[in-house]
């Protein structure tokens, strides 16, 4: 997992503490402006405001990030965390990467490192309050499974860094120290991406939409520790990928959400990990 502090104390020696923003790309004709409106930064990693296809402007707000973001540590394999009170806060982006807002969360309404790595914080605010006060707009998840070869785009709120590469591929299995994800995404080696980036949304560079969340990378060529997931295919073959990075996909979060925002893992083809 992309461990905050450990990757911030990295990034400041690489990259100096004021280093500068990357630019978003200019918008093309097959290509939607990226930049960091409704991304949020947390306390040690990154996130968004995420609404689903579904979603009205009277629901409560959502902001997606990596379970293992969570104020109280990562959930060990097998736990999944449902409705769990929380105040936890997120300051909320405009598109040059400046805070606006302090968000704050009223629980954590999903949460787990199980085939997947996601958390999704249900806030105090509606997205109509957001939009009226803010003038930021949800990003919206795709409901849809992503293709090798789309381009993307890594947004971090916590370092206000863009990454843009490709979708590389999918790992059957990821496997990492007692954790294993199902059907990650690969990136190409131009998502470098590092600790603090943990969270942030992977957005599909053609339709704007979240395709995915980004969370791990293997820093220095072990196999399938802490820091270093190896793939595992269906023959159990293990590949090990030295700085590579992966997110996990979210398109399977949409059919777990209903009426109200709420995460409902009994809804009809929702396969989230359940309790």
């Amino acid at each position: 997992m992309r461990k905050p502090l450990v990757g911030a104390l990295l990034a400041l020696t690489l990259l100096g503490a004021g280093a500068p923003a990357a630019a978003a790309a200019p918008a093309t004709p097959t290509t939607k402006a990226v930049d960091f409106a409704g991304t949020v930064a947390l306390s040690n990693c990154s996130g968004s405001l995420v609404r689903l296809p579904g979603s009205q402007p009277t629901d409560p707000a959502l902001v997606l990030s990596n379970g293992h973001c969570l104020e109280s540590g990562m959930p060990a394999p097998g736990a999944v965390v449902v409705d769990k009170p929380s105040t936890r806060t997120f300051g909320l982006l405009n598109s040059a990467g400046g805070k606006v807002a302090t968000l704050r969360a009223s629980k954590i309404a999903y949460a787990t490192m199980t085939d997947t790595d996601v958390s999704l914080y249900e806030l105090t605010s509606t997205y109509a309050q957001i939009q009226a006060r803010h003038s930021i707009k949800a990003l919206e998840l795709d409901a849809t499974r992503p293709a090798q070869g789309t381009a993307i785009k890594v947004v971090s709120g916590y370092w206000k860094r863009i990454y843009s590469c490709s979708i590389d591929g999918f790992a059957y299995r990821l496997k990492e120290a007692g954790w294993t994800m199902k059907d990650s995404v690969r990136y190409t080696a131009a998502c470098d991406t590092i600790g603090g980036t943990s969270g942030s949304p992977v957005v599909d560079s053609a339709t704007g939409k979240v395709v995915a969340v980004n969370n791990t990378g293997n820093e220095d060529g072990q196999r399938c520790t802490m820091n270093n997931p190896c793939e595992v295919d269906q023959n159990g073959t293990v590949t090990v990928r030295p700085g590579i990075n992966y997110g996990q996909q979210t398109y399977g979060i949409v059919a777990c959400v209903g009426t109200g925002n709420k995460v409902d893992l009994g809804r009809p083809g929702c396969a989230l990990p359940k309790p």
